[in-house]
């Protein structure tokens, strides 16, 4: 979750030619790879963004809002996500040049396979080398070992190395991601109802919580919605290989 943050914040204002990442000693106007530093490109580019979220399935959540308007204004880890790891190599083909497009594309592929709940050691050693090859041709078209560049090879690209044997040793990022812990502490921070003492009635909150699952745990029967998921709503029919009939409804 913090590396895509990490990511995004790193390549966004390159791609937009930012003051704020450009060093005193380096200048702007040398960047061939700000293709976003012009308004009127960045504004068609988030009408982009904007306009492909009703081609998003609809398990995907959180589409990304448009980013030339929205960016600062609360911007989501998963709408980065989705952004410029799910529509990025296809709504900068034609704007990046194309040896900045396939660097690029070679770490969407690679994060995309990260973000898999099962990888084969076929796909395994194929992130490895996507990864890797990424972070070595970044440092050769950004860096160009110009001292004033340097800080472009940021803690994030260096971890891109250690994915693939990150996910051979605890399993794919997706099950080991802090998204699961974020989405609870935000379950937990909304049931706060004390604003006099609310760490105190955060923490009963969590005794609450983990008492009641560990009920659940050692009696299955007590948890009603254990079965949910395989449950039909009243009146459909169940039509078999994954599919339901369901009653119509005014």
């Amino acid at each position: 979750m913090h590396l895509i943050l990490n990511l995004a914040d790193l390549l966004i204002p390159l791609f937009r030619g930012s003051s704020e990442i450009c060093d005193k000693l380096d200048k702007v106007s040398e960047w061939d790879w700000a293709i976003l530093r012009d308004p009127d490109i960045w504004k068609s580019h988030g009408k982009d963004v904007a306009d492909a979220t009703p081609h998003l399935p609809g398990s995907f959540d959180r589409p990304p809002r448009n980013p030339a308007e929205k960016i600062n204004s609360g911007y989501k880890a998963w709408e980065f996500l989705l952004y410029l790891f799910g529509l990025g190599p296809g709504l900068l083909y034609g704007l990046l040049p194309t040896r900045y497009w396939m660097n690029f594309c070679k770490l969407c592929a690679g994060i995309r396979l990260l973000y898999q709940h099962k990888i084969t050691q076929k796909q395994l050693q194929t992130m490895h080398v996507l990864l890797i090859q990424f972070t070595v041709e970044f440092e050769i078209l950004y860096v160009r070992r110009n001292p004033s560049r340097l800080h472009y090879m940021r803690q994030c690209i260096h971890n891109l190395r250690h994915a693939a044997l990150e996910v051979q040793r605890i399993g794919p990022g997706i099950t080991s991601s802090q998204w699961t812990m974020e989405r609870c502490i935000g379950d937990l921070t909304g049931e706060i109802h004390q604003d006099s003492n609310p760490y105190a009635n955060l923490s009963e909150r969590c005794i609450k919580r983990a008492q009641i699952n560990a009920l659940k745990a050692a009696i299955p029967e007590l948890d009603a919605d254990r079965d949910k998921e395989s449950r039909l709503p009243r009146g459909a029919v169940n039509l078999g290989d994954n599919y339901a009939l369901l009653r119509k409804r005014d």
